[in-house]
């Protein structure tokens, strides 16, 4: 089995870092998390447990990611996969790549990240999806890769992937058990759908996808927030300012730091203020992304 690399985590907060305080204590608990796992790992030498510290990884850069610290954000992708790799996980693999691509794309690699996140769906197919958390990894994957495809500007892959995701979660439970990890459901296939089309140019069938979405649907206060501000992107790129402010404060209502800490979220709404100052409510929101 190969070895593991150094256990010093890739990433840790130090004095003078600015922290979104939503976000905060997950931040803290990050250097403690990576340090428990790499524990387990180098106590055991265990698959599973490098399966686990590769999550732990994939976990750090997500958040990373959100946050838009998108250079420590690569340094944890690449332990992330690093360890799926010393696992032998295809699902920890999958996991890893996914926030690598994602981190490609923010850093204007959305070559390479199509390349890293094709070849990890090949990777799952391999598993023959025998198992409900394999054919959810690879609907999960298949909606990663429409978007990928959709930030690259390639139409035809983008919309003919994010079909092909459809018909992969429609026999998934509309509520993923507790544990899974890829809790994707029918109803997160079309809120990707809803990013493909924004990215896209498509404001119109962007909005058209999420018609049927609604809070509800989505079992975390982070997705259930992802889902107004996917949406109100849409209104925004479509010229519709009182509907964008309408999403954006339902997302703050839910999920503060949806709004307050994602650098793209807090644009719009510096946008909304410049532009259309008068508008119902945007002045809460410039108070939720000072607070």
């Amino acid at each position: 089995m190969p070895q593991p690399g150094p256990s010093t985590p890739a990433w840790r907060p130090h004095e003078g870092n600015s922290m979104p305080p939503a976000h905060a204590g997950l931040l803290r608990s990050l250097p403690s998390l990576l340090a428990d796992a790499h524990q387990g790992a180098s106590e055991t030498r265990r698959d599973l447990d490098y399966a686990r510290l590769s999550s732990a990884y994939t976990i750090a850069s997500q958040l990373l990611n959100k946050l838009g610290q998108y250079k420590q954000s690569r340094l944890t992708a690449d332990r992330a996969t690093l360890y799926a790799d010393v696992s032998g996980s295809p699902l920890a693999a999958a996991a890893a790549t996914r926030e690598l691509a994602a981190v490609l794309c923010h850093q204007g690699q959305e070559a390479a990240a199509q390349a890293h996140i094709e070849a990890a769906v090949a990777r799952v197919e391999t598993t023959g999806l025998a198992t409900e958390a394999q054919a959810a990894a690879f609907a999960q994957m298949l909606c990663s890769t429409a978007y990928t495809a959709a930030i690259a500007g390639d139409r035809d892959q983008a919309l003919a992937v994010i079909r092909e995701a459809a018909r992969a979660a429609r026999d998934l439970p509309d509520a993923a058990p507790a544990g899974r990890l890829f809790p994707i459901t029918p109803a997160a296939v079309d809120l990707y759908a809803v990013g493909v089309h924004w990215a896209l140019g498509d404001a119109g069938t962007a909005l058209e996808a999420g018609r049927n979405l609604h809070a509800d649907q989505f079992p975390t206060i982070e997705r259930k927030g992802r889902m107004h501000t996917d949406l109100a992107r849409a209104w925004w790129q479509r010229a519709k300012p009182d509907q964008t402010v309408g999403e954006l404060l339902a997302a703050a209502r839910l999920a503060p730091g949806e709004v307050r800490d994602r650098p793209a979220i807090r644009q719009i709404v510096d946008d909304l203020y410049a532009k259309h100052p008068h508008v119902s409510g945007v002045r809460e929101l410039v108070a939720v992304t000072a607070a």
